[in-house]
């Protein structure tokens, strides 16, 4: 599976695009905690229209920088999907 991440930098953040891994939207949604700090947060999300549902998970992590902390939240995104994926293919 051909996996890609882009990062737009801005003037005081970057943002990591959402990805598309199989069936999965993945987005990392990082929050600015009151001490500085930023927290991991990522956003799951499959299919279209009423039929759409969304996992938001959020980490107990702390992290001194957007990027690590959406860095973070995407592979925890990704492996989430990826157990899920053996999950499905495991024989009973």
């Amino acid at each position: 599976m051909y996996l890609m991440i882009h990062k737009f930098k801005t003037t005081t953040i970057s943002t990591v695009s959402p990805l598309t891994l199989g069936r999965y939207r993945i987005a990392a949604c990082p929050r600015l905690l009151p001490g500085g700090l930023f927290a991991a947060q990522v956003s799951i999300a499959s299919g279209h229209g009423s039929a759409s549902t969304a996992r938001v998970m959020r980490f107990t992590d702390e992290f001194t920088t957007h990027d690590a902390a959406a860095d973070y939240a995407i592979a925890q995104g990704i492996d989430w999907v990826q157990e899920l994926a053996r999950q499905s293919v495991r024989p009973n």
